[in-house]
């Protein structure tokens, strides 16, 4: 029991074992390390339409910012909804430092529509040897970023699962956290 109480009040390395106290049906979702957007596409046999909920400066989850090491407090957040049908399937939250989004990544200032993932793993990237950090968790209403997906969908789940990826763009740090919807496991 003391396994499940430290994943529901933290994050947890992937490659820690803590990704077996996972659901066994969730486990491939968290640990891959392609782009969810491809995996998921390909699952579902149509493109994934990208709802964007909010991309505006605003301040970080105190969960969030100990992922930079500089001290950052405001930062642009790009949270979206991959839907298929119109039936949400994911809430992705993306943490872009000014410092990552400017020269040559300007970039992902300009996604609208499209998925981050678009970016993150284009041709030119493909062939990067570094790991991505990602961490897992269990989350539920004492999480915050809980929390704030709630306050972007009202339909979320009272307990979900949900990756969190750090991300380096030509050398600059990007957080990216998703949440699972049930609704994704139907396909």
């Amino acid at each position: 029991m003391a396994h499940r109480r430290r994943l529901r009040s933290s994050w947890n390395r992937v490659d820690s074992g803590e990704l077996h106290q996972a659901p066994r049906k969730w486990q491939s979702w968290l640990s891959d390390t392609g782009s969810l957007t491809q995996k998921i596409e390909s699952v579902i046999g149509q493109k994934l339409e990208v709802v964007v909920l909010r991309d505006c400066r605003q301040n970080l989850n105190s969960d969030e910012s100990r992922y930079f090491h500089l001290k950052i407090q405001r930062c642009r957040v790009r949270e979206v909804l991959l839907c298929a049908n119109n039936i949400p399937l994911v809430i992705a939250r993306s943490i872009i430092p000014s410092s990552s989004s400017s020269g040559s990544n300007h970039q992902v200032l300009r996604l609208g529509r499209k998925p981050l993932g678009a970016v993150l793993f284009a041709k030119s990237r493909a062939h990067s040897k570094a790991k991505p950090m990602r961490e897992i968790a269990r989350l539920d209403q004492h999480s915050a970023l809980w929390k704030t997906c709630l306050q972007r969908y009202e339909s979320l789940p009272s307990v979900v699962w949900g990756r969190r990826t750090l991300y380096h763009l030509k050398g600059k740090p990007l957080l990216v956290s998703e949440v699972f919807f049930p609704a994704l496991l139907s396909y």
